[in-house]
């Protein structure tokens, strides 16, 4: 990886080094480029160079751009190169980890922005998009006498903007400067495809592609929302949990169609912030859980006004250029405004060419994985939701932390044991460890505890007693295996 350090004379803001970077990054051979206005000082990186190249590219946009005097370009080939596909937060967890253990780092990112899901269009614009509705629901609805309930007008762009301003501030935190800090990180641009097992081929804007050949590659894509085959459904503007997290009014009538995680969350907040909502589960809620969990959560939802449809998929879905049309298969007929496909996600695999590589996938495209990350290919790791593993940050850090440390001569595996998850939903749904059904997989007898929330002080006081703690422990030792908790805050 050669490293070029400049000086660069006639800027006048900031906005000038953006202009230079953008235009040096569509070089051919270039990696990373970075330029200081204050120092007015320059740095780019890549495989192979054209130094004559980028200084006459820079000098093209009315610039003077010179060597530095104190640096040459150099070559850095002693230490091990790790590719990289992806920039979320398994692909930054490893890039950390392994440039603190010695390695060269080269992230490889398709999207206009980096930080994968995670911060862009998952967790934190959900989360706060949750929080939001659940304040206006308690200045509504909270239980306390004297206390004067109210439901004023919501203003959808603030709170937008609001989520927007930090969706981007903690991008910079928690991403972008990661790369200012960290010089040996370099940030390709463009869409990562196997050769074969050794070789990348990295096409960026304009088609100019080049080929990478690091000694380790890990995989990061994560994964998008996934489309049932309902009839009609694919023609319609249907929203994903992205364009419902961006959108700047709150529907009339929402149809969720889904009975998970980001189902539930989306739906609850939409149903708070005034929208009249209608959820289609395929089976029941949350079914992957304790049953009891599921169960007690369509009780609570149906209580605070929203529309459940359990055991249900559409017949087929139309749009009229105005309104969406569900068909059920009892005949019902559900007019909505909006719709929302909250069914799972798919892995962004397709297109990486995993076959030339030989890496192997399962049906539903993702890499399979073994306690160390590695793939089917030895030199080639994966972590994330690209993955068969559970779909949380967390647990996607976790991987690619741990991939680092293998790729870079350790041994570290990662152990889900007692992994721990959380449903942002009112009551909230907190997991730990095996619930009933997992433990009789996994032949173990078991005995259970449940404590309902009327009989803890703490529910009592705050007047919310919604909910139960549940325990799960080995049959004759006791040895607590998991909990399942229903509860606020839980």
């Amino acid at each position: 990886m050669q490293t070029l350090d400049l000086v660069i004379r006639g800027m006048t803001c900031d906005h000038c080094a953006r202009s230079i970077e953008s235009a040096v990054l569509e070089l051919p051979g270039v990696a990373e480029a970075r330029v200081d206005y204050p120092s007015g000082r320059g740095t780019v990186q890549g495989a192979s160079l054209d130094v004559d190249g980028i200084l006459a590219k820079i000098r093209g946009l009315g610039y003077q751009a010179e060597i530095a005097e104190d640096a040459t370009a150099s070559l850095d080939t002693e230490k091990p190169h790790i590719a990289i596909i992806g920039t979320g937060s398994a692909a930054f967890a490893a890039a950390i980890e392994a440039t603190g253990r010695g390695a060269r780092v080269t992230l490889v990112e398709r999207a206009p922005v980096i930080g994968g899901t995670c911060v862009n269009i998952g967790c934190v614009p959900s989360k706060i998009l949750i929080r939001a509705a659940h304040i206006a629901h308690l200045q509504s609805q909270h239980p306390f006498r004297g206390l004067p309930r109210c439901r004023g007008n919501i203003d959808r762009p603030a709170l937008l903007a609001q989520q927007q301003a930090r969706v981007e501030e903690l991008r910079h935190a928690k991403y972008e400067s990661i790369l200012e800090q960290h010089p040996e990180i370099a940030l390709l641009r463009g869409e990562a495809r196997f050769l074969d097992a050794h070789r990348l081929e990295i096409t960026g804007e304009g088609g100019h592609s080049q080929v990478l050949e690091p000694d380790r590659i890990l995989i990061a894509t994560g994964a998008r929302p996934a489309l049932p085959e309902i009839p009609g459904l694919a023609d319609t503007p249907w929203w994903s949990s992205t364009e419902a997290l961006a959108t700047e009014s709150a529907p009339e009538h929402l149809v969720v169609l889904g009975g998970s995680v980001v189902a539930l969350e989306l739906a609850q907040a939409f149903l708070r912030l005034g929208s009249r909502v209608t959820l289609l589960a395929r089976s029941t809620l949350l079914s992957r859980e304790d049953p009891e969990i599921g169960a007690l959560l369509a009780e609570l939802l149906e209580e605070e006004g929203m529309a459940l449809h359990l055991h249900t998929v559409p017949e087929s879905v139309a749009h009229d250029g105005r309104n969406f049309h569900v068909h059920l298969p009892d005949g019902e007929h559900i007019e909505c405004d909006r719709l929302l496909v909250a069914t799972g996600r798919r892995a962004n695999t397709d297109r990486l060419g995993l076959e030339k590589a030989g890496v192997e996938t399962d049906p539903a495209g993702r890499i399979r994985v073994d306690e160390r990350l590695c793939t089917s290919q030895p030199h080639i790791y994966a972590a994330g939701d690209c993955t068969t593993l559970p779909q949380y940050v967390y647990v996607a850090a976790a991987a690619g932390t741990r991939a680092a440390i293998n790729m870079t001569g350790g041994d570290a595996r990662l152990d889900l044991s007692a992994m721990p998850a959380v449903v942002f939903t009112e009551p909230a749904v907190a997991t730990v460890g095996m619930d009933t059904r997992m433990a009789a997989k996994a032949g173990l007898k078991v005995e259970t505890r449940r404590l309902d929330l009327d009989s803890v002080p703490r529910a009592l006081a705050n007047f919310d007693t919604r909910g139960f703690i549940k325990l799960v422990a080995e049959a004759g030792s006791g040895r607590l295996l998991g909990c399942q908790v229903v509860a606020a805050e839980g």
